[in-house]
């Protein structure tokens, strides 16, 4: 069985695709293009990849050929325990403990191929829903092509909005 670095490695590469911003109803709030590298940054004695360099650039003005609004950067040495790999490369990460008045979040990243889709959940220090960003990503170089967004109304569940992570504080009745 491949160790969850191992099984991480396997998401090395360029993914490009937009972040989707949508509302805890559904309304589509904006779309900005992004670019998410991850790619081998040192090797141990043995060759193995030591260090993943991350970088998240995301294209406010939607020119992926202008300047990045946002560059972010970190390198991974090692996991958290805040994600968790399966063997097809798709992951779950979020808060490792969820309290009233502070922000909460989770991430589900589905891998299939060259293709990723992500969904982020967020919550307000409120414990109310706050906003989903779906991000849909092709790896750069491969034949995949980047998906058209799809309608909120196929993407919606039968409710209308995310439940809070935990009840609402206050007296009870």
């Amino acid at each position: 069985m491949a160790s969850q670095w191992q099984i991480f490695l396997a998401n090395l590469g360029a993914w490009q695709g937009p972040f989707t911003s949508i509302s805890p109803t559904g309304t589509v709030l904006k779309d900005t293009p992004s670019l998410l590298s991850l790619e081998a940054a040192e090797q141990n004695a043995e060759g193995a990849i030591s260090m993943v360099r991350f970088r998240l650039q995301r294209f406010e003005g939607g020119d992926r050929s202008a300047p990045p609004s946002s560059d972010l950067c970190q390198e991974y040495r090692s996991l958290g325990r805040q994600v968790v790999f399966f063997d097809t490369g798709s992951f779950c990460k979020g808060s490792l403990q969820l309290a009233p008045g502070t922000v909460f979040g989770g991430e589900f990243g589905v891998v299939h191929g060259d293709r990723r889709h992500r969904l982020v959940l967020l919550y307000s220090e409120a414990g109310r829903a706050d906003q989903l960003v779906l991000i849909r990503e092709f790896r750069v170089g491969s034949a995949a092509q980047e998906c058209r967004r799809s309608r909120p109304s196929r993407c919606r569940g039968r409710g209308t909005a995310l439940p809070p992570p935990f009840p609402p504080t206050g007296p009870s009745r």
